[in-house]
């Protein structure tokens, strides 16, 4: 007799526009959790990518010249084990890590992101109107290698 199982389905790329507004960004980082929830290693990137998630997502609602009825585009995709996020906005400018005094109360989400990214960058979005950063997540066990 042939035992069959039921095949497994890993989830593909993601993809959701989300308003250009600050109070989005904790939306952002609940379909992030429902999209590793269904990873079976999932939890291994959780942590990380969420604070990636929020600090790309902020920084698109906080410095895209973009007209406010612009949606912002979150994306997220493994990639040889590796968590990739986007975050696609219609803004012309470009993030820059720059540094901020102690008493600054912005000014370090950039910082974040290239401490505790494998990779960061920023790409022009196909057709040349915004831009798109994405970072590459490593498993939390190959962080600690």
């Amino acid at each position: 007799m042939l035992e069959t199982r039921p095949a497994v389905r890993r989830p593909r790329t993601f993809a959701a526009r989300l308003d250009s507004r600050t109070e989005s960004t904790p939306l952002a980082r609940h379909l992030l959790r429902a999209y590793l929830a269904a990873l079976p290693t999932g939890d291994r990137y959780r942590d990380v990518a969420e604070l990636l998630l929020g600090e790309l997502f902020a920084n698109a609602v906080q410095h895209s010249d973009a007209p406010d009825d612009c949606l912002i585009e979150i994306r997220f995709a493994v990639i040889n084990d590796r968590l990739r996020l986007e975050v696609h906005d219609g803004g012309s400018g470009r993030p820059t890590l720059r540094g901020a005094s102690p008493d600054d109360e912005h000014g370090r989400g950039l910082l974040l992101v290239n401490e505790l990214a494998e990779r960061w960058g920023c790409c022009p979005r196909a057709g040349g109107i915004g831009k798109f950063t994405w970072a590459f997540v490593a498993p939390a066990s190959a962080l600690a290698a």
